[in-house]
């Protein structure tokens, strides 16, 4: 498989060349079609790329950039309850400052964060690109009716570093 474009610049997967005619795959819909050769060229983009493409900007730069749950979860609860300070941050957290801040500084620089101020001392806010790359990951979750999720939200409006947890 490789990365191939048309005369108009649409990009395809080639999956099978013939003599006059290769068969390709539209990476976002899935059609596949014969095309002439003559109208197709090679690029030097990875196939896999040309198929992460299809995915939105804002998800691929949350996939990217958030490397464990901790992390996302730090983006899920500034979502839901931002802009929060950087003390409120540490309270609700078992993240060391370092750490946090590192964190932060990551998604800050991947456009997922954004600073403000808060009650007079730094914070940090979701930007739109994180909110709806967010929405975007939730949407399964949210439309099945899960409520599990927030069933382990830290509570960081009171500082607890305590999850909610149900006795079994």
């Amino acid at each position: 498989m490789k990365t191939v474009q048309d005369d108009t610049g649409k990009r395809y997967l080639l999956l099978k060349r013939s003599e006059q005619a290769s068969l390709v795959r539209d990476p976002e819909s899935g059609n596949e079609c014969y095309v002439q050769n003559d109208r197709l060229e090679s690029t030097d983009e990875h196939p896999f790329e040309t198929a992460a493409r299809t995915v939105p900007s804002a998800v691929r730069t949350l996939l990217e950039a958030v490397p464990d749950e901790q992390t996302l979860g730090l983006l899920v609860e500034l979502e839901r309850r931002g802009p929060l300070g950087v003390r409120t941050l540490l309270d609700a957290s078992a993240f060391c400052e370092s750490d946090l801040h590192g964190r932060l500084t990551v998604l800050t620089a991947a456009g997922l964060l954004a600073e403000t101020e808060v009650d007079g001392e730094r914070g940090y806010r979701t930007t739109e690109d994180c909110a709806d790359a967010l929405a975007v990951i939730r949407s399964d979750v949210s439309d099945a009716g899960d409520e599990s999720a927030t069933d382990d939200a830290i509570d960081v409006g009171e500082g607890s570093t305590q999850a909610n947890e149900t006795e079994t």
